[in-house]
């Protein structure tokens, strides 16, 4: 009787928080995982995430310009909507 044995390589990954920043209405952080930064902006029970190569910046200080004041108005405009769009779901729960 053979018994073969497998060995198995576990790899732990962490998806580690580069930057935390201060904001009145948003929680805003920036994550790297994967060679992608990860922007995320969470407003009440809604986040929205955006994602970039590594390579296509350069840097931290790169992805912490891109937060603009444009960006941050579309994205409370879209919390709005998915607030709206997650309200009129929750109504019709028990319809279907």
């Amino acid at each position: 009787m053979k018994i073969i044995f497998r060995l198995f390589t576990i790899f732990v990954v962490i998806m580690r928080v580069v930057a935390e920043i201060p904001h009145s209405r948003f929680k805003i952080q920036i994550f790297l995982y994967n060679n992608k930064y990860s922007l995320k902006i969470e407003l009440a029970d809604f986040e929205q995430t955006f994602k970039i190569g590594e390579t296509d910046v350069f840097g931290l200080d790169d992805v912490k310009a891109m937060i603009t004041s444009d960006l941050l108005q579309n994205c409370l405009d879209r919390f709005i909507s998915m607030r709206s769009d997650w309200e009129n779901a929750f109504k019709t729960k028990n319809l279907i």
